[in-house]
């Protein structure tokens, strides 16, 4: 606009970022176009289109939320409903509809660190389809992905031969749409339950996932 500079406050304008970043680094939701190009086959026959992150209800991204204490077990670790069932047995707590999951595992600790993407546990095919049987639409974790961490998959998949556990618990969006939030932070210091989340994604144009910055949020 021809200022100078000095025309300013002690010669200042403004900050400002630039940035070039997937939608999928840091902490993020996934929308369930990140799965498979069309979801909910179980509740619908044929299924149908799968949303994008711009085109999902904020409803789910505010609710209720329950801890999963899974930091004992072996990292690649693939949980499973038995597993989920008996920490909800512990805790005492029964899942409601809508509900979000969030999993505390032992990658939380590694953030940050170089063998993070190796570390935590996931939860398997099995164990993702019974949350969404409960009426969950939103997950989280605070590993790299909700699947386990890929290097063991990969070695399972050389041992084995089978490419069907490639992104197994992904692929249970296509069967029953959900989203989940990946690279979560701070799990350790939630209770098991009786506190909200508010993980709301960005609105990317058709995108593929949103990146949050989710919050738990506790009675006073």
């Amino acid at each position: 606009m021809g200022v100078g500079i000095d025309a300013f406050p002690d010669g200042n304008y403004a900050g400002v970022e630039r940035c070039t970043i997937s939608t999928h680094n840091g902490t993020h939701v996934d929308a369930l176009w990140h799965y498979f190009p069309t979801s909910n086959h179980a509740l619908k026959p044929g299924g149908e289109p799968a949303p994008r992150i711009d085109e999902l209800s904020l409803e789910w991204f505010f609710q209720p939320a329950v801890k999963l204490d899974f930091r004992h077990f072996e990292d690649g670790y693939v949980a499973t409903p038995g597993d989920l069932e008996a920490e909800l047995g512990r805790i005492g707590h029964r899942l409601q509809p809508l509900e979000i999951v969030v999993v505390n595992t032992a990658a939380g600790a590694r953030y940050g660190e170089e063998d993070y993407i190796h570390r935590g546990s996931g939860v398997g095919r099995a164990g993702t389809l019974w949350l969404l049987e409960q009426g969950v639409r939103v997950v989280g974790t605070d590993g790299w992905s909700w699947d386990a961490p890929f290097s063991h998959t990969r070695r399972k998949v050389a041992a084995t031969g089978d490419y069907g556990l490639i992104w197994e618990e992904h692929r249970a969006g296509r069967e029953i749409g959900y989203s989940q939030i990946e690279k979560l932070y701070n799990l350790e210091a939630l209770p098991s339950e009786g506190f909200r989340i508010a993980c709301f994604p960005v609105k990317e144009h058709r995108g593929s996932a949103g990146r949050t910055r989710a919050v738990a949020i506790l009675p006073d």
